[in-house]
């Protein structure tokens, strides 16, 4: 019983390898899962006692689950098979791609990272940059939404930070899950968006595979009541102005929804603008055909060097917040009361019937997000310094015509925010801002638009161009 057994070395290091694989599989990995998921567990359970709108199961589940019942579901399971026959390759193969495209989509919603951490991160980065108001909210009708209705924010996209102000402000009433372009699909940055709730979405893919993958799990969420968040305008304004909606999310939400379903599909409208846009000059580059194209080193120079410049300006005691964003909650849009009105049921339409019902469908929600986008100081100044052109004025003739506008956007049903309640106050904030810029000159008491800022000003009166 006391003599030593001699063991191969291979048998040695493969029984070690097993032993190590044991102790990842029943030991490591189950503390790791217990310790991810029993803060969740309890942010779950602390939150959902004042949230309007609560988490939902299908948040809950396990994100391998949902990876699952997408791949199977039969939808994209005839996609694959009729992309297998297109492209002559063996059914397992499209499959694969399936499932690729399933891991790409699927969130894995954690709501630690989401209220502590996100919440908490946003909440400070929006503070920090901006003066953020809630502005205009519809409160009456908003009570009056059912809790167990899928709602979905639908807005205006003026900023990256929209993501952030929009989920920030509606922290008290719900989780948010966005669409998020493949800008976020770098590590780290990827997981900590999907574990926010976030999906993947390939803009402009023409692959029809991929767009059933993400058709299939939006269908899911919207069946499931998980609150979402969606841009209509498919992507940043490049000129200040609101664009054309680009319906695909939109249908495919409406595809989830039934008449006769269990859950209201509420569409709510919310409206963002900012007195600065971290990305102004960059998207109006975008829109410059000779503008040379700049690679992903050249626009992370440009953002070290804003970064580095208002550190300096900080430090000096120069920098100053990039004046006021402001959100506004609009009137919901209940899919049942719009059907009935509409005598409309986007399920028995046929597919050209369907198309203009979704487009009426979006003129309608673009049209109610537009109503309600917060007048600000800057976009107001702004306005009437691009009808002036190159031609002087006083800051007494520019209160005058401000108010004007004022008169006038108000008459209009217009949200016009104005500091404190005080007029004389919300234009020295605008015009202090368009001098820090240098967009606005000033000499011998007169003010001028600087004749090369002429297109940024532009930007910003485009802003509320739609309501005068």
């Amino acid at each position: 019983m006391l003599d030593t057994v001699a063991v191969p070395l291979w048998l040695a290091v493969a029984g070690a390898l097993l032993a190590l694989w044991a102790f990842y599989e029943h030991v490591l990995m189950p503390a790791l899962r217990w310790m991810v998921m029993h803060p969740a567990s309890q942010v779950i359970d602390e939150v959902g006692k004042r949230l309007r709108i609560g988490i939902r199961p299908f948040q809950r589940t396990r994100r391998q689950a949902l990876i699952h019942r997408l791949i199977t579901d039969p939808k994209v399971q005839q996609s694959a098979e009729q992309y297998a026959r297109e492209h002559d390759v063996p059914v397992m193969a499209a499959l694969h791609r399936v499932e690729r495209y399933a891991r790409e989509t699927v969130p894995a919603f954690n709501a630690y990272l989401y209220f502590r951490t996100g919440y908490w991160v946003g909440k400070r980065v929006a503070q920090l940059l901006y003066r953020v108001r809630l502005g205009y909210v519809d409160s009456e009708n908003l009570a009056r939404v059912e809790p167990d209705s899928t709602v979905v924010f639908v807005m205006n996209h003026r900023s990256n930070m929209d993501y952030v102000l929009a989920s920030y402000l509606a922290a008290d009433q719900t989780a948010l899950s966005y669409a998020v372009g493949e800008w976020a699909r770098i590590w780290p940055l990827s997981a900590l968006i999907r574990s926010m709730g976030a999906y993947f979405v390939r803009r402009n893919s023409k692959n029809e595979l991929y767009r059933r993958v993400l058709e299939s799990y939006i269908v899911m969420a919207t069946e499931a009541g998980v609150p979402q968040a969606v841009f209509p305008e498919g992507g940043l304004t490049r000129d200040g102005r609101m664009r054309e909606p680009r319906l695909g999310a939109i249908d495919y939400m409406m595809r989830g929804f039934h008449l006769d379903g269990e859950r209201d599909l509420v569409f709510i409208p919310l409206g963002i603008n900012y007195d600065r846009v971290l990305e102004d000059r960059t998207l109006l580059r975008a829109l410059d055909p000779e503008a040379r194209r700049r690679g992903r080193l050249a626009a992370l120079g440009t953002t070290l060097k804003f970064l580095l410049r208002n550190l300096w300006l900080a430090m000096r005691s120069e920098w100053h917040r990039f004046g006021y964003a402001c959100v506004n909650f609009g009137s919901p849009v209940s899919m049942r009361a719009y059907c009935r009105e509409h005598n409309v049921d986007f399920h028995r339409l046929s597919t050209d019937a369907r198309r203009q019902a979704i487009a009426l469908l979006g003129n309608h929600l673009m049209e109610a997000i537009g109503k309600i986008v917060p007048v600000l100081p800057v976009p107001l100044i702004a306005t009437v310094f691009v009808r002036y052109g190159d031609k002087p004025i006083s800051e007494l003739e520019l209160k005058a015509q401000v108010g004007h506008l004022v008169e006038r956007l108000q008459a209009r049903g217009a949200h016009v925010y104005v500091p404190r309640k005080d007029f004389d106050y919300a234009i020295n904030v605008g015009l202090r801002m368009l001098r820090l810029r240098r967009m606005v000159g000033e000499r011998d008491g007169l003010y001028f638009a600087q004749s090369e800022e002429t297109a940024i000003l532009r930007y910003y009166a485009n802003s509320i161009a739609h309501l005068i």
